[in-house]
């Protein structure tokens, strides 16, 4: 088995989640001068653009962060040796970028970005979103505080206290086989020829093997059997986490389209090899578990 990670994933950061139990994390940060801040807005992130796209660390005396305010914070972790802040700055604030620098989306720099910091980038984004879509406790409506680092959100409300902890949305990809053949379909708004392994969401009271069998028969009609474990993949747009699987089918299966893909069909390697179909992205886990079976895993 490849154990490589894939994109967005490995050992880039150090979270050393008992820093966050530090009730004085903030003044603990503001006292390394090796604290770098990581700039985030909405999600977007702060970028060089004078050069190869990077991220754009800000130090602790820089306008931006010195005006933070404390709610704002997340500890990432250690990255590359050096503590590591997300300020998520609010919507409504106005504020001005250094010079050479904006604020851009991962996902169209991604293939451009050192891939530590395309993963770094990749679980800002993350905590951002569920931070912003959590701003009130689902139980009582009462505004949410960050505490633990703002790894974990309280309910406000004495009477609640409900705590929220980060949510992932768990969903599946998976390269079926027939043996020769690679199952693959397309969505209407992707690029023209382009095809990918076919993936959902995992359904409460559904597990990992079961939601491959379901999606597969859901969108192509076949019925796959022998499922197996690959690898996985965090995919942060907005929140999901890819468990990648190979499947077999029957020989000759026939695929029947239920509306859910625009088109889906069986690719040969010589096929796939000559380009008869656009390949997914290089960094998504699809186009590894296509990679690989071309290289003869079953």
């Amino acid at each position: 088995m490849d154990h490589r990670p894939n994109f967005f994933s490995g050992p880039y950061l150090e979270r050393r989640v008992e820093a966050r139990a530090d009730a004085d994390w903030i003044a603990a940060a503001q006292a390394d001068p090796l604290t770098r801040y990581l700039l985030g807005h909405g999600t977007a992130q702060l970028l060089h653009t004078d050069g190869p796209r990077r991220i754009a660390f800000l130090p602790h005396g820089a306008p931006l962060v010195s005006a933070a305010a404390g709610e704002s914070l997340t500890l990432l972790g250690w990255f590359r040796g050096a503590r590591c802040v997300l300020i998520d700055l609010p919507a409504a604030q106005p504020f001005s970028t250094p010079a050479g620098t904006a604020f851009e989306e991962l996902r169209p720099l991604a293939p451009v970005l050192p891939a530590d910091e395309a993963g770094l980038l990749a679980y800002a984004r993350a905590m951002a979103i569920w931070r912003a879509r959590h701003r009130y406790c689902g139980i009582c409506g009462a505004p949410t505080a960050p505490t633990h680092a703002g790894h974990i959100l309280v309910c406000s409300n004495p009477a609640c206290e409900h705590e929220l902890f980060p949510r992932i949305d768990p969903a599946i990809i998976v390269l079926v086989s027939d043996g020769e053949r690679a199952l693959l379909g397309r969505q209407p708004s992707w690029p023209p020829r382009r095809y990918s392994t076919i993936a959902g969401f995992v359904e409460p009271g559904e597990s990992l093997e079961d939601a491959v069998v379901r999606e597969v028969a859901e969108e192509t009609g076949v019925t796959v059997r022998s499922v197996r474990y690959a690898s996985s993949q965090p995919w942060p747009f907005p929140s999901s986490l890819m468990a990648g699987f190979r499947a077999s089918a029957e020989p000759g299966s026939p695929v029947q389209l239920s509306g859910e893909l625009e088109d889906a069909r069986w690719f040969t390697r010589e096929q796939l090899t000559a380009g008869e179909a656009l390949a997914p992205p290089s960094q998504s886990i699809s186009w590894r578990l296509i990679e690989e079976w071309l290289k003869g895993a079953v």
